[in-house]
């Protein structure tokens, strides 16, 4: 293997590590949103810790399957696009956890610049799909 194949491939495997990372998070967290907090939180927040947790897996899928595309592609679109991805995952996903949470409306503020990240994300991926 080339030292440039070696090292497209190590990107990819780092990228998938941190995707099976934020996956597993996320089952963690929706499983304490189901359990632990079903029957302390409001019906209203206990949607809110839901769609966090909803939206963190989804994105986590995203990032593994971006660190598939980065194993056989060096475009740097792919990289933004998993770094953008996670950024989403703690601003959107992290200001409704703390949301819900702590019942501030402060959080809720935060959630559109987490979803404008998740956005970027995908039209990041489609260009390094594009070009890789």
């Amino acid at each position: 293997m080339t030292d440039s194949r070696y090292a497209v491939e190590r990107q990819g495997l780092r990228t998938l590590t941190a995707g099976a990372a934020l996956a597993g998070l996320g089952v963690l967290l929706g499983a304490f949103g189901a359990h632990a907090l079903k029957d302390r939180l409001i019906d209203d927040n206990l949607a809110i810790w839901e769609t966090g947790a909803r939206y963190h897996m989804y994105h986590a899928l995203a990032i593994l399957a971006v660190g598939l595309l980065r194993r056989r592609s060096s475009a740097p679109e792919l990289k933004l696009s998993a770094a953008l991805f996670g950024i989403g995952i703690g601003v959107f996903s992290g200001s409704l956890y703390f949301l819900a949470l702590s019942d501030l409306r402060v959080f809720g503020m935060l959630t559109p610049v987490g979803g404008l990240a998740f956005l970027a994300g995908w039209i990041a991926l489609g260009i390094g799909a594009w070009r890789g």
